[in-house]
């Protein structure tokens, strides 16, 4: 009895709704990366339910600055205290520096989110360990400065402090 060839593997691909439950969206879908990564899957597209740059969208459609009511009593003690006035601008002088730094970096990393870009980063964790991460940038979570990025070699899903990050090489 002699059988045919037919025992060739095949691809089929399946849409599917999954919920999986998390503390946050990205632990979520760590897990689900987790999951998807650790089977015998041959490729695999996240069509929805990412919630990635939701609070950066948020911040864009907000005004960069709000007025503040500021109540008269605070006004009367800070037009008599003439040394803390001249100490703001100077301050507000170097403020002005960093935030347009932070806003290069911001509109760096959203840029490399939308686009999907592989980019390797260079990670200095402390103590001597430093790290070079081949990955593509997931979120960035402006609040607390964190972002979150998936590993390709690793396939698993890293979250670092803006502060951690050395380099973003291209």
């Amino acid at each position: 009895m002699k059988t045919t060839g037919n025992n060739a593997r095949k691809s089929f691909i399946f849409n599917i709704d999954l919920l999986i439950e998390g503390e946050t969206n990205a632990k979520a879908l760590e897990r689900l990366l987790h999951v998807l990564n650790n089977e015998e899957i041959a490729d695999f597209r996240i069509l929805s339910g990412l919630q990635i740059g939701r609070l950066i969208e948020e911040g864009l459609r907000e005004p960069a600055l709000k007025p503040v009511n500021i109540p008269q009593q605070l006004q009367s003690k800070a037009a008599g205290n003439k040394p803390q006035a001249s100490d703001k601008p100077a301050a507000s002088s170097k403020g002005n520096a960093k935030p347009a730094e932070a806003d290069e970096t911001a509109e760096r990393i959203r840029g490399y989110i939308s686009a999907n870009k592989l980019i390797r980063l260079n990670v200095n964790k402390g103590r001597g360990v430093k790290l070079s991460v081949p990955c593509r940038i997931l979120s960035y979570d402006e609040s607390k400065k964190t972002v979150t990025v998936y590993h390709v070699d690793e396939k698993q899903v890293y979250i670092f402090g803006l502060n951690e990050i050395d380099d973003f090489l291209q």
